[in-house]
């Protein structure tokens, strides 16, 4: 593996501009149409990817089960949650286009937030049989960030490493305070960058040309939204290669927190095993909603299902559930009109609304809180997190 050494000064000059390509920018309808587009895509993905999460789970409650069973479960799992992170890079992209993607900055230390993304991206390091070397500050360092969002650019850079390097080979993530900046770094021993791609690799949809033996899939759209993520982090990024063949090295640099705020204690929550609920589980998807009904009923809920939002507000007047579970783009009526009604009566006014949506940007969300919803999940929802929003 080649010597990863960290840059001392930020680099000069900039990365070529994604908005334009040549020196002609896209025009503005073009960009509107391609965000439409991305978004719609990423919503229908949504649609078969949570009945197969759901149905992974219900096998998972299976009290028997092979070696050969067990492994394909997580095999599975593993596809699912990944498919799932390129529908979430889709929508983030949308959201780029459209200057809405918003952070939640807080006072973080970095080795918390490295840590996440090494979670996220170790079952694919270790499923290409790659070593990985890890050399962080020995005393805490403190950035400003956006807890999820910076894990999620050090984990699209991890996960470029992994698939671009052929199979044992060797990734490392090192960091260390240069003045008043965290320089980090990422380098492996992989394909490398052709010098022709290194002022571009930051752009939309830049995948480069390699030979048909070393192409391993991939959107395009992953360093870009490094980028992007980075630099509204008052951030920058940038790569460096040898060459094809010689390993790639990506650095970003983060301002330093001089002197970190005292953290307030965290609240501590005791979640107690969900108790039975009644629950309305609503969408026109039908293995959707069967299979979330299979889970549900298999923790004691008594369930009820609905195809459309008239059908949904027949089963609420005549069920009069605890929880309602509604999709948002129904036939007949919209989950909203749903909602919107349910709460207008007596018995409604408490029930338990969670939007269970396709739809991820922050103008649904803001959308689904206006129409009365506690809670707005994306699908293909995290079962565990609907499991404790149950519990409490």
């Amino acid at each position: 593996m080649h010597e990863l050494r960290l840059p001392r000064d930020p680099p000069s000059g900039g990365i070529a501009n994604s908005d334009a390509r040549d020196g002609v920018p896209e025009s503005r309808q073009e960009d509107h149409a391609r965000d439409e587009f991305l978004a719609t895509f990423a919503h229908e993905l949504r649609n078969p990817l949570a009945p197969m999460r759901n149905a992974v789970h219900v096998l998972r409650l299976q009290s028997a089960l092979t070696p050969d069973s067990q492994w394909a479960l997580d095999v599975m799992a593993r596809q699912i949650k990944n498919m799932a992170r390129l529908i979430d890079d889709l929508m983030d992209v949308a959201r780029v286009g459209r200057n809405t993607l918003e952070l939640h900055r807080t006072q973080l230390e970095f080795a918390d937030v490295a840590r996440l993304a090494i979670e996220t991206s170790l079952p694919l390091i270790e499923a290409n049989g790659h070593a990985l070397i890890q050399t962080l500050p020995r005393e805490p360092v403190y950035v400003r960030a956006d807890r999820m969002r910076l894990a999620q650019a050090l984990s699209n850079i991890l996960n470029n490493a992994a698939k671009f390097t052929p199979t044992g080979g060797c990734i490392a993530l090192a960091a260390e305070v240069q003045g008043g900046w965290l320089a980090i770094a990422i380098c492996d021993n992989g394909i490398g960058i052709d010098a022709a791609l290194l002022p571009r690799i930051f752009e939309m949809f830049s995948c480069g040309t390699q030979p048909s033996e070393r192409m391993v899939g991939g959107l395009g759209i992953g360093l870009t939204l490094v980028k992007r993520l980075v630099e509204l982090h008052g951030g920058t990024v940038h790569a460096n290669s040898a060459g094809v063949g010689r390993g790639s090295e990506f650095v970003i640099r983060l301002p330093v927190l001089k002197r970190p705020l005292a953290a307030e204690p965290a609240p501590v929550f005791h979640a107690a095993p969900a108790a039975p609920r009644r629950i309305l589980v609503v969408d026109d998807h039908k293995d959707t909603a069967d299979s979330l009904c299979v889970l549900l009923q298999a923790n004691g809920n008594s369930v009820c299902t609905a195809p459309d939002g008239e059908a949904a507000l027949e089963a609420a007047f005549r069920f009069r559930p605890d929880v309602v579970l509604l999709d948002i783009g129904l036939p007949k009526k919209n989950g909203y009109e749903v909602a919107r009604t349910i709460r207008q009566q007596q018995w409604g006014k408490e029930t338990l609304l969670v939007a269970i949506t396709g739809w991820g940007q922050e103008s649904d969300e803001a959308r689904a809180a206006d129409a009365g919803f506690d809670q707005h999940l994306i699908k293909p929802i995290d079962l565990d997190a609907l499991h404790d929003l149950l519990a409490t």
